[in-house]
């Protein structure tokens, strides 16, 4: 894979405002990519909203973090839920008033094939280093014409890096693989994996994109 790093280097993932270990860890399990920290303590932001205003119906938020996400669908009327492998993450989720479990993408979810709408924002299409396992993955999440929105990386990159989290005090936790895809990468790796898009937009100097399922 372009960019791909020897396999023995380790970059360190920190926040960008170190709180709490708790919030630390709601944060950066789900969104450690690109180590938003600010914005995700304040709720959804205006950029956070044009995609959640293109969600239809029932809602999946793979890698919720804290759940703000989740608690604004439903605030807009959607049946929504988010996973997150971070138990902090999932009970601040469930503390806001949103639905949450702690569940790997590639657990066994609940309605499997039934989700409108998955979400993988703020990086989260990285998760597992591999992102055409995931594209594959949600498409199994999905109804037949469901839609997948997707934050993907500001730069023109395709790569990947093992990455372990830091949790502001020297500790580090064990490493794990995560990916980086940019826009052009993104709509190839669609493509490769029955995905057709949509549309795509930028907010906030963020870049997002809509992706259908293929007839």
């Amino acid at each position: 894979m372009a960019g791909e790093p020897d396999p023995t280097v380790t970059t360190p993932v920190r926040p960008t405002t170190p709180s709490s270990v708790a919030d630390h860890c709601a944060r950066m399990v789900g969104h450690n990519w690109r180590m938003y920290g600010a914005h995700r303590n304040l709720g959804a932001d205006s950029g956070d909203m044009t995609t959640l205003r293109r969600c239809v119906g029932s809602v999946l938020d793979i890698g919720c973090g804290p759940g703000l996400l989740v608690v604004a669908l439903t605030d807009l009327g959607h049946p929504a839920m988010g996973i997150d492998v971070c138990p902090i993450a999932v009970a601040r989720t469930v503390r806001s008033g949103g639905a949450a479990l702690r569940r790997s993408v590639f657990d066994w979810l609940p309605n499997e094939g039934r989700w409108d709408t998955a979400l993988l924002i703020d990086g989260n299409v990285g998760i597992g280093g591999d992102p055409h396992a995931l594209l594959e993955r949600v498409a199994r999440l999905v109804s037949g014409r469901g839609l997948l929105l997707v934050e993907t990386a500001p730069a023109d990159v395709d790569e990947r890096h093992r990455v372990r989290l830091d949790d502001g005090h020297g500790g580090l936790g064990s490493p794990f693989w995560w990916a980086a895809v940019g826009l052009t990468a993104m709509l190839r790796r669609a493509r490769e994996t029955g995905w057709a898009a949509a549309e795509h937009w930028t907010a906030r100097g963020r870049t997002f994109v809509a992706l259908r399922r293929a007839p």
